[in-house]
C-alpha cells in the first residue's frame, strides 16, 4: 500500500460514501462512483488494516492475517436484493479462530474481540471453561468491561449443563464477541488510534479465549 495514501479521514469520507451509497444501492450507481470508493474507501481502508497489522506485531506480539470485507452483498437467498453492503468491515484474523473486528456504517462506529462461531472441538473446551472456575473469571472481565455482547444464538442451555446454570447466558452462545461502540468521536480524531485504544481494551477477552481453546 502506497505511503501517499491516508487514513486520518477515513471516519469522514467512509460514513459519507456510504450513506450515499444507502441512497442510490445499484449497480449502476456503484460503477459510476468506483473511483470514489477506491479512493476515498478501499485504498485508505487497506492502509489502515495494513497499519494496524504491523501494530499488532510490534506491541502484541502477534501476527495478524487483515481482511477488508467486500461490498458485494450474496443476494441468491435474500429477499432484499440490493447488491451492495453499507458498511465498512475490517478484520484481523489468529490462527486459532480468534480475532479483532472493526465495523463502520453510517448508523455505527464499532471495534470488537473474539471469535463469531466456535468450531466442534472449540465450542466443548469453551463450554467446560465457563461451566469451570475460568468461566467466574470472563463473568468479572465482562462485568468491569460493560462492554457489549450479542444476543445467544441457543434458547436452552446445552446439555449437559443445568438449565439454571449461573453462566446459562455464556453457555448458549455458539461463539465470544465483545463490542465496544460509540467510536465515532474517538475515530474521527485519528483512526489508527481509536482502534489501537479499544483492540487494548478488548485484548483481555481474546486471551481468555485463547486459554479456554487450548
Amino acid at each position: 500500500m502506497s505511503d501517499s495514501v491516508e487514513t486520518a479521514n477515513l471516519f469522514e469520507d467512509a460514513t459519507a460514501f456510504l450513506a450515499d451509497l444507502s441512497a442510490n444501492n445499484s449497480r449502476d450507481w456503484f460503477h459510476a462512483n468506483k473511483l470514489r470508493y477506491d479512493s476515498l474507501l478501499k485504498r485508505p481502508a487497506e492502509k489502515l488494516a495494513s497499519d494496524m497489522a504491523h501494530w499488532f506485531e510490534d506491541s502484541q506480539g502477534v501476527g495478524v492475517k487483515p481482511k477488508l470485507f467486500r461490498p458485494h452483498r450474496d443476494v441468491r437467498f435474500s429477499k432484499d436484493k440490493t447488491p451492495y453492503h453499507t458498511h465498512l468491515h475490517l478484520m484481523w484474523s489468529l490462527p486459532d479462530g480468534r480475532s479483532w473486528m472493526f465495523g463502520l456504517s453510517p448508523t455505527y462506529a464499532t471495534a470488537g474481540a473474539g471469535v463469531m462461531g466456535f468450531e466442534k472441538g472449540q465450542i466443548d473446551h469453551y463450554r467446560a471453561a465457563v461451566d469451570g472456575e475460568a468461566g467466574q473469571e470472563l463473568t468479572e472481565l465482562l462485568a468491569v468491561g460493560n462492554w457489549r455482547l450479542d444476543e445467544p444464538e441457543l434458547k436452552r442451555v446445552p446439555a449437559p449443563y443445568p438449565s439454571t446454570h449461573d453462566r446459562g447466558d455464556l453457555l448458549r452462545r455458539k461463539g465470544l464477541v465483545v463490542w465496544r461502540d460509540n467510536l465515532d468521536k474517538a475515530l474521527h480524531n485519528n483512526p489508527q488510534q481509536a482502534l489501537q485504544a479499544a483492540f487494548a481494551e478488548l485484548t483481555p477477552v481474546l486471551d481468555w479465549i485463547g486459554r479456554a481453546l487450548t
